[in-house]
């Protein structure tokens, strides 16, 4: 396996795009040509906003996101993964960031195994080294019974199915999504296109330390979720804490980690620093070795100088901005979420098949927000738009919004900025929230 050396900062080969035309899902092939609306520019989207939990914030409204285009981290997941997920949760709406999710706990466990130990900052020295090593193990259970073995493995599982992590800990490649919005406001899985970024050159080469001999007096592993289960991103906790539980019970099913049951402690990031930060305090004093989140970026961000000090691992399944890849986290910190450098590329490729002449970018102002509108800002002026044709602009992040007052206060002076530029393309980069944007755009 291979070590993680002192995080530096490291820059991503991004190779071209790979489209895998794949369908998957239950609904029908719909007209995606129609329009809906007054407004005549093309919609793209990102993460938050391209899933059907997003849909449902517009269901008096028919057809307003109709064709709206967008990117997610999406790898094909199979039928079974799916079904194992609904055993979990039964109501689950969508599936991102799942196998962003299910791999964290897998790595996490797996490193663990092979370390002998739950001490944090031992596993910590084996979590990169779980993902590029030799034999290749495509589930927990044949990857446990190398760890035990002692065999030098490399784990590949739902999202990192095609390499491993680099130096400073996050996927060298991954697979997006490239999905679009049926009539009724869903996502069209007719339509789902998957496009693969970056390459296996980029992950990490650095051996690991060996594995221990025997297994070291330090209790059983305590994993712990730091997710989404309120806040702007409140639609993500679900399939996100149903993807972590189900790896935990799959690791139990194969004979847990150091001769014992993991146990699963889940906890609420709130989509805020302070409410995170509680909960990291609540997880450390219950004993957590391992925190699986947070999930929005400017969550982690805060987040992390606290694992740092205490000596937790933070996995995140879903904060992809590039301000964490250099994030000074004492060799804490891992993602199995992508970070937006090879996203804004995926997403930009997505707006330029499509021709148009002017983009509009209207991000959400914090962390993941002007990270991803600027990395995709870049790739349109590298894809040959003049800057004049390209404008972005922010609006305020707040934890709550208030349509009676944020309407016409944030959402309507940011419409109406956005149609006097006369874009044929428009580009929402935030959450929940968008869905008031779209609705001041469809004003006529």
């Amino acid at each position: 396996m291979r070590a993680r050396p002192a995080r530096t900062a490291t820059i991503l080969a991004l190779l071209g795009l790979v489209l895998l035309a794949a369908s998957c899902g239950s609904s029908e092939p719909t007209d995606s040509s129609a329009t809906a609306s007054p407004l005549t520019a093309k919609l793209y989207g990102a993460d938050a906003n391209m899933s059907n939990s997003f849909g449902d914030a517009l269901k008096d409204r028919p057809g307003a996101l109709l064709g709206m285009k967008g990117t997610t981290p999406l790898t094909p997941l199979s039928a079974d993964f799916k079904s194992r997920l609904l055993d979990v949760d039964p109501q689950l709406s969508h599936f991102n960031y799942t196998g962003e999710t299910y791999d964290a706990v897998a790595i996490a466990a797996i490193a663990a195994e092979y370390a002998q130990t739950s001490d944090p900052a031992t596993i910590a020295k084996h979590i990169v080294g779980a993902t590029t090593g030799g034999t290749a193990c495509a589930t927990i259970a044949n990857c446990l019974e190398l760890a035990r073995q002692g065999k030098d493995l490399q784990y590949r599982g739902i999202a990192l199915r095609h390499s491993g992590l680099t130096d400073v800990g996050e996927p060298s490649s991954a697979t997006y999504g490239t999905v679009s919005f049926a009539r009724d406001n869903h996502i069209d899985d007719y339509r789902t296109e998957f496009v693969a970024v970056g390459d296996k050159k980029g992950q990490s080469t650095t051996p690991s330390p060996p594995p221990a001999k025997a297994k070291r007096n330090t209790g059983p592993l305590k994993i712990g979720g730091l997710l989404p289960h309120t806040g702007r991103l409140a639609s993500f906790g679900p399939p996100l804490a149903a993807a972590a539980k189900l790896a935990v019970d799959e690791v139990n099913a194969a004979g847990g980690v150091l001769s014992s049951n993991v146990a699963w402690i889940d906890g609420d990031d709130g989509t805020n620093p302070e409410i995170a930060l509680a909960t990291v305090d609540k997880l450390a004093a219950q004993g957590v070795q391992v925190i699986i989140g947070a999930g929005a970026s400017s969550t982690t961000k805060a987040v992390i100088p606290k694992i740092a000090s205490i000596s937790r691992i933070l996995i995140s399944p879903a904060s992809t901005s590039d301000e964490l890849t250099t994030a000074e986290d004492a060799g804490m910190f891992f993602r199995t979420a992508p970070p937006d450098t090879l996203q804004g590329k995926a997403l930009a490729d997505v707006i330029m098949r499509d021709g148009p002449r002017r983009v509009a970018i209207a991000a959400l102002d914090e962390t993941y927000g002007n990270g991803l509108s600027q990395t995709v800002q870049s790739n349109l002026l590298l894809a040959g738009l003049p800057a004049a044709d390209v404008l972005r602009v922010t609006y305020a992040a707040k934890d709550t919004y208030d349509p009676a007052v944020d309407v016409g206060a944030i959402f309507n002076p940011l419409a109406a900025d956005i149609k006097a530029f006369e874009p044929d393309a428009i580009l929402i980069v935030g959450s929940d929230e968008s869905s008031y944007l779209i609705r001041s755009l469809l004003t006529e």
